[in-house]
């Protein structure tokens, strides 16, 4: 679970960073070193256009995009691995790409310089753990993860329309409802857990199918809201990027995007995956 966005995108935090970019698009002239140019040469050298993002070292678009793609084919690669083995094993590399996704996950959050291979090392094991609970589900709710890929998709794409329409937008009053929300669902995520754990309830999903309001199980409710934070997430991370793009961030930390939106879209399938499997075991 993440809560969303990339500081690192701050736009004080580039200011030094930009200044060096705008040098880089109209540079001194040789000839202030000391260099003779014809007249001819001057007139080309200020003719030519100036240099775009990616001749200045700055991130753009493109970068996120390629390295988000690059993110999410580890992923998919590590979920093949886990639907592949025997299930006594997929059980195994699940487990194993929860703990080491989240652990990595924490590394990746707090460290102040991206590092790709410790990013897409995250990807790979969120991959195993994503495969491995995938093919538990279907094995008693058939089909339900490819509803769940649909489904991420089909939030993720509403989401960014939304978004590059004007329509939805990380406002501080959305930051603090988003916040709040994010914290009573934290509590309430705790609570379920520690009440399977010690054996107080003995349904596979707690209290999210053990109570129900108005006929409805509790996960539905729940697993709505878990979704609706998820996507509000990616508006988070959207609004990151392109704060990033736009004050000319470091080229590097399009990695860092990458990896915010990696973990945005991991919640938001798990949270389709469970809220799927509640509904296919209430019929």
């Amino acid at each position: 679970m993440a809560l969303g966005g990339n500081p690192v995108f701050n736009g004080k935090t580039f200011r030094s960073q930009t200044g060096g970019a705008a040098m880089a698009q109209h540079p001194a002239p040789p000839a202030a070193a000391g260099q003779y140019m014809s007249p001819q040469q001057l007139q080309e050298m200020y003719t030519a256009p100036s240099a775009g993002p990616a001749q200045t070292g700055r991130m753009t678009y493109d970068d996120v995009i390629m390295k988000t793609l690059a993110c999410l084919a580890v992923v998919v690669a590590g979920a093949a691995v886990a639907l592949a083995v025997a299930p006594g094993l997929a059980m195994g590399l699940m487990i194993i790409g929860a703990l080491g996704g989240f652990v990595l996950g924490l590394v990746n959050s707090f460290k102040r310089e991206p590092v790709p291979g410790l990013i897409l090392a995250y990807a790979g094991l969120e991959g195993l753990f994503l495969g491995g609970i995938t093919r538990v589900i279907d094995s008693y709710a058939p089909g339900v993860g490819l509803q769940a890929v649909l489904g991420t998709l089909a939030v993720f794409g509403v989401t960014l329309a939304l978004f590059k329409s004007g329509k939805v937008r990380a406002t501080p009053k959305a930051m603090r409802f988003f916040l709040i929300a994010m914290v009573g669902y934290a509590v309430f995520s705790l609570l379920n857990l520690g009440l399977m754990l010690f054996g107080a309830t003995d349904s596979a999903w707690g209290l999210r199918t053990d109570v129900t309001i108005m006929g409805i199980p509790l996960g539905v409710l729940v697993g709505l809201l878990a979704i609706g934070l998820a996507a509000f997430s990616l508006i988070v991370d959207f609004t990151s990027i392109e704060a990033g793009v736009r004050n000319g961030a470091p080229q590097r930390y399009s990695w860092s995007a990458a990896f915010g939106l990696t973990v945005t879209l991991v919640w938001l399938y798990v949270e389709i995956l469970r809220l799927l499997a509640i509904l296919r075991g209430d019929d």
